[in-house]
Formats: structure tokens, C-alpha cells, sequence
């Protein structure tokens, strides 16, 4: 079900013909916003700019971007100066906000097609950073591994931690989590936590490294050349996710599926991806991150190819066995 949050433009938004299940109309502060919506599910929200109180002050906007999955957001903007402002849309951009428009047939397009970082890269002022800096990684054997979290607490950051410490012994690597600061609690210095907006200009400042691994958390994952998508194989946790988006495994289609925190066998796998009609990737243990976890692992980094100049005589590309190449 979808959200309506309408002002100056309310007659434009009830012209639209979907499901709406709350409406609001009027000017709303951004505390009254995030208290509304923070922890209400929805498909999707048409937000009237106009109804946010003070949207010309660009910290209410990133405030509201902070507790709202902006992704899930349509933002109508007005005609006003602020709004036909390059750097304005811009600074959207940089919040994580890509799917704005200013008329009926923009947010009926963005509600079936909304827009990724590459639809708007070209609103987007970057000072001394060029596109190709930040896109074209492969030309330069630069590989950009992201880590998202379908089930809650999946494990993507704890797993981006020992993945680096286990490739710091052949490459050059950089590890990065975005829109968080859990990584404080890992005790390593090495370890890079960064906004959204951030993105871009970190990767370009570590163009030259081996490996970046990413917990991507809300980024944006345009920017890598691989994603992994953990999932914590238990009824709760599986049940959970798919309540809330049903459509889930058929978005996952072709995607690389990790369980990660995992006690299934073969068998239980087979059922898996018999019953969610997905194909597992790669089925990782529990593991303790203080101790060496290489004999996990190191299969599972050469099943994503590396190390393959290092030991040719061995076989790094299998898990337990259980794997068909």
C-alpha cells in the first residue's frame, strides 16, 4: 500500500489511481514526519515538497532522510526558485534521493521505474571527482564487493571485517560501511565508516587499492562491480523478510544469495531454493571473528575468483563439497 503527503499540490497527488492507505494533508515538520512514517511500512510515498515545513533549509531534508527509506519516496517538487536550483538537486542527490519530478507523468513513471544514482549522475556536482573515476572501476582491476542485509542482522558488517583481515594477506584492500558507525565496535583503525553522500568521493580517493568491500547497508550500489545479498536462513528471520516484501526472491533473480549465519546441510538447501524458487550462491557457518576462519573462508573467496593466481593446484572454489560449479 502507498502513502500520500500532500500540500500546495494535494488535488494532483488524489488524481493518482493506486492504493493509498494513509493521507495526509498540510505542512508537517520533520519530527512529525519521522514519527508518522519511521516505523510505518509502506510501498511507496508521494511526498509534496511543500508539505515539509522549512524544505528550502536542506537539514530538514537530510534529517527526514536519516529515519525514512528515501528510496521508497517520490518526491514532488514545486516550481519555486529552490527547486530549479542545479545545486539544489544536487545536494538531493547527495542524500540519497534520486526519484524527484515536477509533474503527474514523472511520478507515475517513477512508481514502476524508479531511478538509480546513474538515472541522475548528471544533476550531480562533484567537484575534481569525473564520472569515470567512480563507474568504470573494471578498467583498472579495481573490484568493488558490496554486502547488503536482506534478513535483519544478516551479518554483512562482522563478515566485511573478516573478509578484509583474510584478504589483507594477499591484496590491498579498503573496507567500507555506509549510513552507520557499527564498525567502531570492531577495534580496527583501518576501518572506513561513511555517509551516503560520501560514497562516490571515497571510492574515487581509493581508486588505486586491489579490493573495496562495502557494507552498503541504504548506499547505493550502482558503484560495484559485484553485490552479495546475506541471508540468515531462520523461520523467523525468512518469514519476517518475506512479509515484508513479498516479491522479494523474484528481485533477487540472478543475484548472488549468500546464507551467512547459516546450520543448513545440502538437503536443507535443496529445500530452500526449491521453495523460494532462488539459487543459493554460497552457504556460509556462524563463525567467531576472533578466531582464524580462513579453512571457511578461502573456499568461499575463490568461488567469488580470487586467489586464483596464488595456488593453482588448489581448489578454493567449493564449500564442503556441496557446491555445483
Amino acid at each position: 500500500m502507498n502513502v500520500i503527503v500532500s500540500n500546495k499540490y494535494k488535488d494532483l497527488l488524489n488524481s493518482l489511481d493506486y492504493d493509498v492507505i494513509k493521507n495526509l494533508d498540510g505542512v508537517f515538520s520533520v519530527d512529525e514526519l519521522i514519527k508518522s512514517f519511521s516505523n510505518f511500512f509502506f510501498n511507496r510515498m508521494f511526498l509534496d515538497i511543500t508539505a515539509i515545513e522549512n524544505y528550502d533549509e536542506l537539514k530538514n531534508i537530510q534529517k527526514l532522510s536519516m529515519y525514512i527509506d528515501m528510496s521508497k519516496v517520490i518526491l514532488l517538487l514545486d516550481e519555486s526558485e529552490i527547486c530549479e536550483s542545479p545545486d539544489f538537486l544536487s545536494q538531493l542527490i547527495s542524500l540519497g534521493i534520486y526519484n524527484f519530478t515536477r509533474n503527474r507523468e514523472g511520478l507515475i513513471y517513477l512508481y514502476e521505474h524508479p531511478n538509480t544514482y546513474k538515472d541522475v549522475a548528471h544533476f550531480h556536482q562533484i567537484d575534481e571527482i569525473k564520472s569515470d573515476d567512480v563507474i568504470n572501476k573494471e578498467s583498472i582491476g579495481l573490484q568493488i564487493i558490496g554486502f547488503k542485509d536482506l534478513t535483519d542482522h544478516a551479518g554483512s558488517t562482522t563478515l566485511v571485517y573478516m573478509l578484509k583481515k583474510q584478504l589483507s594477506q594477499y591484496y590491498n584492500v579498503v573496507a567500507i560501511e555506509v549510513g552507520r558507525k557499527d564498525f567502531i565496535f570492531l577495534n580496527d583503525n583501518e576501518l572506513i565508516s561513511i555517509t551516503r553522500e560520501e560514497l562516490p568521493r571515497t571510492i574515487a580517493k581509493y581508486k588505486d587499492v586491489d579490493i573495496i568491500l562495502i557494507d552498503l547497508n541504504d548506499g547505493d550500489d550502482d558503484f560495484c562491480s559485484d553485490v552479495l545479498y546475506l541471508i540468515e536462513p531462520t523461520t523467523i528471520k525468512l518469514n519476517r523478510m518475506i512479509m515484508l516484501n513479498r516479491e522479494v526472491f523474484k528481485k533477487l533473480n540472478g543475484k548472488k544469495i549468500v546464507l551467512n549465519k547459516s546450520l543448513l546441510n545440502e538437503k536443507d538447501i535443496g529445500i530452500f531454493e526449491n521453495e523460494s524458487n532462488a539459487k543459493v550462491f554460497y552457504n556460509l557457518p556462524n563463525m567467531d571473528d576472533k578466531k582464524d576462519n580462513s579453512n571457511v573462508l578461502m573456499p568461499f573467496l575463490g568461488k567469488l575468483g580470487f586467489f586464483k593466481k596464488l595456488d593453482n593446484n588448489k581448489d578454493y572454489s567449493k564449500i564442503f563439497g556441496i557446491f555445483k560449479k
